[in-house]
């Protein structure tokens, strides 16, 4: 399968991209590189991207599995390198999940799961990144 998307440069340093899903966003570099903030920055955005993958995965094991979570969220801290081309080597993702009757060991096996065998995008970060998981279940 290929996916297809167009990135339309909008003046200054402002870029429009389409998504198959349909729905645009738009790219700006920072005022102290000459854009206006109008958008997401490229390279926090493949952060995005793993998170929004790896979250999709885990949840869809939560529906799957029938487990009671209230909210879960993944926080990321990246390393960027100091030289050209900058790229991310050193990733730590933090999976947090909150409710009153969380089952750890399931959860666990959902984010196993996902960062081992279903999320793509995890599969294209370990090419150039060192990946550091945790699980943290916060019982209210």
């Amino acid at each position: 399968m290929t996916n297809h998307i167009t990135t339309t440069w909008l003046g200054d340093m402002k870029f429009e991209s389409t998504n198959p899903s349909g729905h645009n966003l738009f790219i700006d570099a920072g005022e102290e590189n000459g854009g206006k903030s109008e958008g997401y920055r490229p390279k926090a955005l493949m952060l995005s991207a793993l998170a929004g993958c790896s979250g999709l995965d885990v949840a869809s094991l939560i529906k799957k599995m029938k487990l009671e979570v209230d909210s879960f969220k993944i926080d990321i801290d990246a390393n960027l390198t100091e030289e050209h081309p900058k790229y991310y080597d050193k990733v730590a993702m933090h999976f947090h999940f909150y409710g009153s009757n969380l089952s750890e060991k399931k959860l666990q096996k959902a984010v196993d799961l996902s960062i081992e065998k279903y999320c793509g995008v995890m599969e294209m970060f370990r090419q150039f990144s060192e990946i550091v998981i945790e699980t943290h279940f916060h019982k209210k």
